[in-house]
């Protein structure tokens, strides 16, 4: 019976994992099917047309300024606030509201911010509909990512890696640098992943933020459209499922091609503190 109930997992595990790739698989390889035909130099780098397809060339430029716009300012900032909470705050009643109000913000919807961001950044602060307003946006939807995944990076550090560098005679600041934060990247640098994927699925809040203007935005100020709401409205507009399965492709690429560039940058960081 042990044997049996062992087999009997072990075969729920493997069927979990096959369904689970199996499901992305479909997804992925749909949205080539559907897609692939319309890539070409033209569409990638064109600038956009309403009559035929079109290029998308605005688009990928106010997805990517939306990108680093917003990781820019939250990354820092959810760093430092995990690291206080983790590593300084004296746990208590102050410490379990700030983590109570953090898991909040995760749940909220995104419409929600959407709104937050038209009434506050684009109307009070008189930003206007603009890549900064969108920016700001996202970055309070990410805060709450990248803070909760950098504290249970920084929970996986052994107690005695710290113990170990203050012994040695460093301080607390070089321990947190020097030996806590390398140790934790691994963690952290998957909280920037999800927070990219986050910021690249948005559309509601971008929307209401940026607005939906088609064209090359001329800096952070300027109204714009991302691929996510440009995909969206062509579905929206025309019912063009071939011309939003092209956008997909383009963006499943630029997230690839961002998440193999952090992973890079995170292993140099490691060789160079090792």
């Amino acid at each position: 019976m042990r044997k049996f109930k062992d087999q009997l997992l072990r075969g729920c595990l493997w069927a979990s994992a096959f369904l689970t790739v199996a499901v992305l698989v479909i997804i992925v390889g749909y949205i080539f099917y559907k897609g692939f035909r319309l890539i070409d130099f033209n569409f990638i780098f064109g600038d956009y047309s309403p009559v035929g397809h079109g290029g998308i060339w605005p688009m990928i430029v106010t997805t990517i300024y939306t990108i680093f716009i917003s990781l820019i300012i939250a990354t820092p900032i959810g760093i430092l606030a995990a690291v206080y909470l983790q590593e300084y705050a004296k746990q208590g009643r102050l410490v379990r509201l700030i983590r109570y109000a953090t898991e909040s913000l995760t749940g909220i919807p995104s419409i929600i911010y959407g709104l937050f961001g038209a009434v506050f950044f684009v109307t009070t602060l008189k930003f206007g509909m603009s890549i900064i307003a969108a920016s700001l946006t996202l970055t309070i939807i990410v805060l709450p990512v990248i803070i909760r995944t950098t504290e249970e990076a920084l929970k996986t550090v052994p107690q005695s890696y710290r113990e170990g560098s203050l012994a040695l005679g460093t301080t607390k600041l070089q321990t947190l640098y020097k030996v806590i934060l390398p140790s934790a990247m691994p963690g952290i640098l998957s909280g920037i992943i999800l927070s990219i994927g986050r910021i690249v699925g948005e559309s509601a809040a971008i929307f209401l933020t940026a607005g939906t203007v088609a064209a090359m935005p001329d800096g952070i100020f300027s109204s714009a459209r991302t691929l996510t709401v440009h995909s969206f409205l062509v579905t929206q507009e025309s019912g063009d499922i071939e011309l939003a399965a092209a956008v997909g492709i383009v963006l499943i690429v630029i997230i690839l091609i961002l998440n193999f560039s952090a992973t890079f940058i995170s292993k140099r960081l490691n060789k160079a503190d090792y």
